[in-house]
């Protein structure tokens, strides 16, 4: 993404992004997000206060005129409104979306307030986040894992068990899977870049160690395109393996295993992880640590554990210990 394309937002928005992307280093697809949430937010506040004639499309209302003096005159009960607004009269927003809505906010005030000291108060501080309500994420069982397991055949089988091991064993996000390379994966665990460009070391058990190994056996870069040789997953087009990619083969093998493929995704399989994890008495900091949490509650640092702590908490994972052979016994 190139900020410096986007031509429909006043310039202290594009400098609140270029400050996410560079210092920050939070990702393209976060960045997108913000950018897409303050530009509802100041179409909706010219609109409210009827700086724009109603017969101009909400999507077509300028805000490129928009300056410190407006953001300044922003009132605590026009962002309670914005939370909820839909330029789609007919279209409620979801808890989530309400909830990252406040999240952009808060973070576009303090930004202004703290980094830039162009506002002398932060009234988002006032702001209450929207009540999402809690749900337990869907997890397989252990049985319904080792189905799934099985379920790899035909002449991707290695690769697809390899993924779905780290997955399961591992817990890790799908982008972070699809950006490992060869050069990321180690005696006993792999280097994983997660979510902020933050680099994370996560420990896998024999049987993870063992499908890496075979699957490395067969992995055939001779037709890869130069850039992807160093991928660790190669896909059926001698290209580096898409998140879009791994999620159709995660539906693939779960539909071949018998199970709920509309229930489940390689992000339950990071769910099934810690569960499994959390079952078998791991500490849930730990578990933090693994899954690169930055914190539990999403508002406290998270706490650094030491490598046994982690490797502890792989060898917990009773998908990771079981190799190929004792599967098959």
């Amino acid at each position: 993404m190139k900020l410096d394309e986007l031509n429909d937002v006043p310039d202290i928005v594009l400098e609140f992004l270029e400050y996410h992307s560079t210092v920050r280093g939070h990702s393209d697809r976060t960045v997108m997000a913000y950018y897409l949430d303050l530009k509802i937010l100041l179409r909706f506040l010219k609109r409210r206060r009827h700086l724009v004639d109603r017969s101009v499309p909400f999507d077509e209302i300028d805000i490129t005129d928009v300056d410190l003096d407006f953001i300044k005159a922003i009132k605590i009960e026009e962002l309670y409104r914005y939370q909820s607004f839909s330029p789609e009269s007919d279209q409620s927003l979801s808890a989530a979306s309400r909830c990252r809505r406040t999240s952009t906010v808060k973070s576009f005030f303090q930004y202004l307030t703290a980094k830039r000291h162009l506002l002398d108060r932060n009234i988002t501080l006032e702001l209450d986040m929207p009540k999402r309500q809690a749900s337990l994420p869907r997890y397989l069982e252990e049985s319904e894992c080792e189905r799934l397991l099985a379920a790899c055949e035909g002449p991707y089988a290695l690769r697809d068990y390899a993924i779905l091991m780290l997955f399961i064993s591992c817990g890790l996000r799908v982008s972070e899977l699809v950006g490992l390379n060869v050069t990321d994966v180690y005696e006993d665990h792999v280097r994983v870049l997660g979510k902020g460009n933050k680099e994370r070391v996560v420990y896998f058990g024999e049987g993870c160690r063992e499908a890496i190994d075979d699957y490395l056996m067969v992995r055939n870069v001779e037709k890869v395109r130069e850039i992807d040789k160093n991928a660790l997953f190669i896909s059926q087009k001698n290209c580096r393996f898409g998140v879009r990619g791994v999620q159709q083969m995660v539906e693939k093998k779960l539909l071949e295993a018998g199970l709920d493929a509309s229930r489940y995704s390689p992000h339950k399989l990071r769910h099934t992880a810690a569960t499994l994890m959390l079952k078998n008495g791991v500490d849930t900091r730990a578990l933090q640590e693994v899954l690169g949490h930055s914190n539990l509650n999403t508002t406290q640092i998270y706490t650094h554990l030491d490598n046994a702590s982690l490797h502890e908490a792989a060898m917990a994972n009773p998908i990771g210990r079981k190799t190929r052979k004792e599967r098959e016994e």
